[in-house]
């Protein structure tokens, strides 16, 4: 199992644990990426959240959602409707998306069905996200289960997959190449 973790700042209040505490905890199990995710913050608060992980990892940092924050990490996820944001046209919106950031940052796009995979089979992506495995409480909006699906679905991918939603590290798939974990971390 190769392991990202999804720094949340609602699950750093939740379980009360500062930056050091998680990056310290990631560094022991081994994560190969962070993703640092604030669904409510400005912009200036996460742009000094990222500053602070930089100094605490140097291993690949991802920003979610906020592609002008890429100047301080290594790369973005985006969502279905992030990406449509930038243009109607998805091979479009990841040209623009690339001029904007430069082609030397990671670019990650989450995706929940067969039809999505095949999608972005089409772009120029490094990997997706496929999901949700299970429920989640970290997610309020997840549009589907996949359950057991879920390796069948990443098997149809071109690019790597990092397993979302619910996933545990005691989890076993056969064509994912990566694990997100968010609150199992502290579990």
């Amino acid at each position: 199992m190769r392991l990202y973790a999804l720094c949340d700042e609602d699950l750093l209040r939740r379980y009360d644990k500062t930056l050091e505490e998680f990056v310290a905890l990631a560094k022991r199990k081994n994560a190969e990426i962070i993703q640092y995710r604030n669904k409510s913050g400005d912009v200036e608060f996460m742009k000094k959240r990222l500053i602070g992980l930089r100094k605490l990892y140097d291993g690949f940092l991802i920003v979610n959602d906020k592609f002008e924050l890429t100047p301080f990490c290594d790369g973005v996820h985006l969502g279905q409707e992030d990406l449509l944001q930038i243009d109607s046209d998805k091979k479009k919106a990841l040209s623009l998306l690339k001029h904007t950031i430069g082609n030397d940052k990671i670019i990650g796009l989450s995706t929940h069905n067969e039809q999505e995979v095949l999608q972005a089979n089409e772009l120029d992506l490094n990997y997706i996200g496929l999901g949700a495995y299970r429920t989640t409480s970290t997610k309020k909006d997840i549009t589907g289960v996949l359950g057991e699906r879920l390796d069948e679905i990443a098997s149809l991918s071109t690019h790597f997959v990092a397993a979302i939603g619910g996933v545990k590290e005691s989890d076993v798939f056969k064509h994912v190449t990566y694990h997100v974990i968010g609150s199992g971390l502290f579990t």
